[in-house]
C-alpha cells in the first residue's frame, strides 16, 4: 500500500513509463526509416525549441555552479544512453529490448556501492545473479530459436551498454531532482544533448522524410510530457518507491511492439523479464533515498 503522500507520485511515474513507452514506438519507426542519430537530433532539437521559450518566460535564473555541473554529466550520459537504446531498437523487438534494459536497477546497486558509498548486501549479489540469469535466458532464447546474425548481436550489445548508462542515470536522476525543478531539468537536458549530437551530424545525419516527421514529432510531444512528469514525482517520494514502477515498461512494450510492428512476445523473454525484475524488488533498499542522494547532491560536499 502506499501513503497518501506517495500515491500521487507513483501514479504520475505510471502514467509517464506509458507514454516513455509509447515514445519508443515512434522512435523505433522513425529510426528503422531514417537512422537512430537522425531520429535523435530532430527530436533533441525541435524539444529545445519547444522549452527554451518556456525556460525563458519563467525566468528561473541560471543554474549554480554545480547544478550546471549535474545537468552536463546527465546530459553527456542521456545522449549515449539514447542513441544506443534507439539503435537496438532497429535489431530487436521492443519488448526484448525493454526486458534487457531492466538490468539497470541491479547495476544500479553497484554504482550506489562506488558513488553513494553504499555497502553491498547479500541480497544485492543475489539480485545480481538473478538478473544476469534473466539475460542470459533472453539471449538463450534468441540463440536458440534462430540464427544469431551480426544485427541481432549489435542490437543485444548496443542494449545492454544502454542499460549500464541507465543504471548510473536513475542515480544522478535522483540528486538532480533534488536540486532543480523540472522545467530547468528537461530545458537543459534537451539543449546540451542537442548539442552534443550536432557535433556528430557531418558525419551521420539524413534528412527526414515522410512519416519520419510525424514519428520524430510524437516523440517529441511524448518525451517533453513525460520527462517532466517523471522529475516531479522523483522529488516527492524516494527512488525506491518509483523505480519498481519502471517494469510496467515491458507491458507496454509489449502492447505497443504487436500493435505497431506485429511483434510477438518471446515465453523466454517473459522468464528472463520476470528473473531480472525478482531480483530488482529483492534488493530494493530499504534506507531514505533523499538522505543518501543530498549528502552527494549537496554543494557542501564533494545522476543524466
Amino acid at each position: 500500500m502506499h501513503s497518501r503522500g506517495t500515491l500521487y507520485p507513483f501514479l504520475v511515474t505510471l502514467v509517464a513509463v506509458g507514454l516513455l513507452s509509447l515514445m519508443d514506438s515512434y522512435m523505433k519507426a522513425a529510426a528503422i526509416v531514417v537512422g537512430a542519430f537522425s531520429a535523435l537530433v530532430v527530436r533533441s532539437l525541435a524539444s529545445s525549441a519547444l522549452v527554451i521559450p518556456l525556460w525563458l518566460w519563467k525566468g528561473t535564473g541560471w543554474p549554480q555552479k554545480h547544478v550546471l555541473r549535474l545537468h552536463v554529466i546527465r546530459s553527456i550520459n542521456s545522449a549515449f544512453m539514447a542513441l544506443t537504446f534507439f539503435s537496438a531498437l532497429v535489431y530487436l523487438p521492443l519488448a526484448e529490448a525493454i526486458a534487457l534494459a531492466f538490468v539497470s536497477p541491479v547495476i544500479a546497486l553497484g554504482l550506489a556501492a562506488i558513488i553513494l558509498k553504499e555497502r553491498i548486501a547479500g541480497k544485492a549479489v543475489t539480485a545480481a545473479l538473478l538478473g544476469l540469469l534473466g539475460v542470459v535466458i533472453i539471449v538463450g532464447g534468441r540463440i536458440g530459436r534462430e540464427t544469431m546474425n551480426d544485427e541481432a548481436a549489435l542490437g543485444l550489445v548496443l542494449v545492454l551498454v544502454s542499460a549500464l548508462l541507465y543504471a548510473w542515470n536513475l542515480i544522478l536522476q535522483r540528486q538532480q531532482a533534488l536540486v532543480a525543478k523540472p522545467l530547468e531539468i528537461v530545458t537543459f537536458q534537451n539543449v546540451i544533448v542537442a548539442l552534443i549530437l550536432l557535433l556528430g551530424t557531418p558525419f551521420f545525419f539524413a534528412m527526414p522524410q515522410g512519416d519520419a516527421w510525424i514519428n520524430i514529432g510524437m516523440a517529441t510531444l511524448l518525451a517533453l510530457v513525460s520527462a517532466p512528469m517523471m522529475a516531479w514525482a522523483y522529488a516527492r517520494a524516494e527512488a525506491q518507491v518509483l523505480v519498481p514502477v519502471e517494469y510496467t515498461g515491458f507491458v507496454w512494450a509489449a502492447l505497443f511492439g504487436w500493435t505497431f510492428f506485429g511483434e510477438e512476445v518471446r515465453l523466454t523473454t517473459v522468464a528472463g523479464a520476470a528473473l531480472i525484475i525478482i531480483g530488482c524488488w529483492i534488493a530494493a533498499p530499504r534506507k531514505h533515498t533523499e538522505q543518501v542522494a543530498t549528502g552527494v547532491a549537496s554543494p557542501a560536499e564533494p545522476r543524466p
